[in-house]
């Protein structure tokens, strides 16, 4: 396959991309928001301000002389300006999962070595026992009991000499970011980042996706993850796009109309549920029959045409949107398709913290729907020890790599080998170069004649169903014979909405739940797999699964609640 590629830009360090925002952009508004999600009033921030607050700020955590800060809060503009004003000040920035519990937050700022930390005001309370030398509360006004205000920090930074600001040169290789990768603390590992790593992911990206000045990204992924901080905050504004930050995962919907969003960032899981509110909003509109036909006529084509055959769909969700990027699991072809087909330009893409992040994806020349895309310029990707399928784990090799594990050699090599990182993620890389990912090594099932199973593909067909919020499939042993043919079944965790449920079976009693959902198991899921993948057992709750905060299960905690509750 013959990749068309944009020209793309280059960038060395923060510093560079800073300075974009004090040349090329400094007139137009980076960042738009509002104080609370009831104020009218739309804060708007431009590149060239965005930029000053960096370096004044940056000019004044030089003088703390701090060497590693940590970074808490919601998405906030805050947030956006520590980021860079740590990084481009020579510093060490810690980003923290803002869902983290008070024991994990302490913990990770032990095992980072933090000796400072910036924070929003409901994590006062959670970090009054922390032995950072520095805290610094981006709500407080003036400083108080020992904690420092950032407001006041960054009006004193105005005031300072920039010499030794301007005169500090950046190594681009070193250490700059540590990221913890998801899972509790215990087994959460430390990747360290350089800025040379996301400015090469930058520079790729910017070569797969023809973003504009004109472009208004929502920001409603937490930032600490680095999917969210190099796409949407650092991609984006390296290419002078508006970021709208989000005032909640449940105003979404609303902030896409009052923003006139034109893009955003996200997971699947997300773009799932908002596909079955548009299905069901067509339904209660008597279309389906309609729109399914308009979508085959339709669906080859331009992007303009689709876009005014379904323009009650895009207006639904803002009437601007138009630009989607999605990663971090697999998935549905349908909704995929869907999206692709009411005037939405999908890109799938794939990565990991530990390759910051981006390793493959789709744009708009080259696409093929299941895909993550293809490897991104600079990269290469392949199948390490393939099966008779061509199923392997996916091994890459990029110049944005981490320098390793922080204080942990053994884990570095185990996922670090002559140059190529082993990214435990299973797939196959198709005759046009198309990366497929069926899931992770450590997730796979496999049953005692060698057959393979991959939850993932189960649970995308189960969360089709119209009552289904989420799914989780696993595997459990079969104790029951007293044979040598023991064996695991596949079990899975069916989370339903009650209401739905009851709109598709209106007669339905509680007690008839389960046989119900069992029923749909057997007729609507098993029927579209080989036998060998056929669910044997269910449970069903209302209760969510354990996610992280980017929505991506838990397992084997979820696992331990599933275990805990049967016992």
């Amino acid at each position: 396959m013959n990749n068309k590629l944009y020209e793309g830009q280059k960038l060395n360090d923060f510093r560079e991309l800073v300075n974009l925002y004090k040349t090329k952009y400094k007139d137009l508004i980076a960042f738009e928001y509002k104080e609370t999600p009831e104020s009218k009033e739309h804060i708007k921030i431009t590149y060239e301000q965005f930029a000053k607050d960096i370096e004044a700020l940056a000019c004044k955590l030089m003088e703390l002389n701090a060497k590693r800060i940590a970074l808490i809060s919601d998405n906030r503009y805050e947030w956006c300006v520590s980021y860079l004003a740590i990084t481009t000040a020579g510093l060490v920035v810690v980003p923290l999962d803002k869902s983290l519990p008070d024991n994990e937050l302490l913990d990770l700022l032990k095992r980072s070595e933090a000796d400072g930390i910036i924070f929003s005001d409901k994590y006062v309370q959670a970090l009054k026992d922390a032995t950072c030398k520095l805290k610094i509360c981006m709500d407080y006004d003036e400083d108080k009991d020992g904690i420092l205000s950032y407001s006041s920090l960054l009006s004193e930074g105005y005031t300072l000499d920039k010499s030794n600001y301007n005169d500090l040169k950046i190594d681009n290789k070193a250490m700059s970011i540590i990221l913890f990768t998801s899972g509790t603390t215990s087994i959460a590992k430390a990747v360290m980042l350089s800025q040379y790593a996301i400015c090469m992911d930058l520079y790729a990206l910017s070569q797969m996706i023809d973003i504009k000045t004109t472009d208004k990204f929502l920001s409603f992924l937490p930032l600490h993850h680095t999917f969210e901080s190099t796409t949407t905050f650092l991609f984006g504004t390296s290419c002078g796009i508006t970021i709208a930050i989000c005032d909640g995962l449940r105003y979404i919907q609303n902030n896409l109309v009052e923003y006139h969003v034109t893009g955003f960032v996200c997971v699947p899981l997300m773009l799932e549920i908002m596909y079955k509110k548009i299905l069901k909003e067509i339904e209660s509109q008597h279309k389906t029959t309609l729109v399914k036909i308009m979508r085959v006529l339709f669906r080859h084509a331009n992007i303009e045409t689709k876009r005014k055959i379904f323009k009650s769909i895009i207006d639904g969700l803002g009437g601007k949107l138009r630009t989607i990027i999605a990663g971090g699991a697999p998935m549905d072809k349908e909704t995929i398709k869907g999206y692709n087909d009411f005037g939405f330009d999908v890109h799938q893409g794939y990565g990991l913290t530990e390759t910051a992040p981006v390793l493959a994806g789709e744009n708009g020349f080259n696409k093929k729907t299941g895909s993550v895309g293809f490897p991104l310029p600079t990269i290469e990707l392949k199948v390490d020890k393939p099966d008779e399928n061509g199923i392997g784990e996916i091994i890459a090799k990029t110049p944005a790599i981490m320098l390793g594990y922080y204080k942990n050699e053994e884990a570095t090599n185990e996922v670090l080998k002559d140059g190529w990182f082993y990214t435990g993620d299973l797939g196959y890389i198709d005759e046009d170069g198309f990366v497929f990912i069926t899931g992770r090594k450590k997730d796979m099932i496999v049953l005692k004649n060698g057959k393979k199973i991959f939850p993932e593909e189960i649970e995308i067909l189960i969360n089709k169903l119209p009552y289904v919020t989420e799914s989780m499939v696993f595997a459990s042993l079969d104790d029951s014979k007293q044979d040598r043919n023991t064996d695991n079944v596949i079990c899975a965790e069916i989370i339903y909405n009650e209401d739905e449920l009851k709109k598709a079976y209106p007669n339905i009693k509680e007690s008839e739940y389960c046989d119900t959902i069992w029923n749909d198991i057997k007729t609507k899921v098993n029927k579209q797999m080989p036998a060998y993948k056929y669910i044997r057992r269910i449970l069903i709750s209302t209760e969510p699964i354990i996610k992280t905060t980017t929505q991506k299960i838990k397992r084997s905690e979820e696992l331990k609640k599933i275990q805990k509750k049967n016992k």
